[in-house]
């Protein structure tokens, strides 16, 4: 393989600089040419696509976002503008191509592969949705903003002695809220996953005054409804002052933390290794510190992997 291409799309998350880094300057180490395609599947159709060089990728590993930007294209969703994109990976002479996302992104990829295209995926999302992988690229960045905000609140809250309700993004899955829960020692996580149960959260805010607690943090995950309607149910039937925060998409930007560059990485390197080895319709991923690969498919197909025992936890370290 002589000239692979590389692009992001939907949501962005921190930690695809640093993954697009690692597939430059990898791919560039083993004498292969990249094209960066800008503004994701819409720009690999319309022909936004430029060389990387290993001085395209420089200073980029601490910075949030992408460089490639992104977008989200509804004309690749139809067999006329695949087809497109795939005169434009022709044009260009691009042998394979690497997609960093998340599903929507995967199922771009997986009809490109279908198509002729060698695609590897690199799962990159704050909500750690992915299957076959333990963690996305961005979710680590993104839980310890949600972290740093929630101690922030926390003060306030134990000064004005007052529930504040916390919506948290992930889409369908509560994976962001759970663990921010845990690290941040919400009083009750409502996820997804596991329908909530209000009589629960208001009899734990309930013990929690009877022992002189004076104030709550309730973490909500976007997935399962809106924070502000929670705060309402609890007002109602405590009388008691609620506050609504919703963090929003400050969870997506900042400087990718430690883990998410490390990762990100690893999983770039990676994704030539397989393309440089003939694999296509793959994605990469890591499981118990181990660099994996798994048919796009399973991504798409397989149920999302959830912690039931870190739940448990929270529930047993909020009585």
């Amino acid at each position: 393989m002589k000239r692979v291409g590389i692009l992001s799309s939907g949501g962005d998350a921190p930690g695809m600089n640093a993954a697009i880094r690692s597939v430059v300057r990898s791919s560039i180490f083993n004498n292969i040419e990249v094209e960066g395609i800008y503004y994701g599947y819409q720009g690999l159709i319309d022909g936004h696509i430029e060389s990387l060089h290993i001085g395209s990728v420089g200073d980029i590993i601490q910075k949030g976002g992408t460089i490639l930007y992104s977008s989200r294209s509804e004309e690749f969703k139809t067999d006329e503008g695949q087809e497109k994109a795939i005169q434009q990976l022709q044009k260009k002479d691009i042998e394979g191509l690497i997609v960093i996302g998340g599903d929507g992104s995967f199922k771009g990829a997986q009809k490109l592969t279908e198509k002729g295209v060698p695609c590897i995926g690199i799962p990159g999302t704050i909500d750690n949705d992915i299957p076959c992988t333990d963690f996305t690229i961005g979710f680590d960045t993104a839980l310890n903003t949600v972290i740093n905000a929630v101690d922030k609140i926390r003060d306030t809250a134990t000064s004005h002695e007052r529930i504040y309700v916390i919506e948290v993004m992930g889409r369908d899955a509560g994976d962001l809220a759970l663990w921010a829960g845990v690290a941040a020692g919400a009083e009750s996580i409502l996820i997804p996953e596991y329908p909530p149960n209000m009589n629960e959260v208001i009899e734990k805010v309930k013990r929690g005054h009877q022992r002189g607690k004076r104030h709550s943090i309730i973490l909500v995950a976007e997935g399962v409804g809106s924070a502000v309607d929670y705060a309402d149910q609890i007002k109602h039937e405590l009388n008691v002052e609620t506050r609504v925060t919703v963090l929003g998409h400050t969870q997506r930007g900042g400087s990718p933390t430690a883990y998410d560059r490390v990762l990100a990485g690893r999983l770039g390197a990676f994704a030539v290794d397989l393309l440089m080895n003939g694999e296509k319709g793959r994605m990469v991923g890591i499981e118990q510190n181990r660099l994996v690969h798994h048919d796009i498919n399973d991504a798409l197909n397989l149920k999302n992997k959830f912690s039931k025992d870190l739940y448990n936890l929270s529930n047993q370290l909020s009585i």
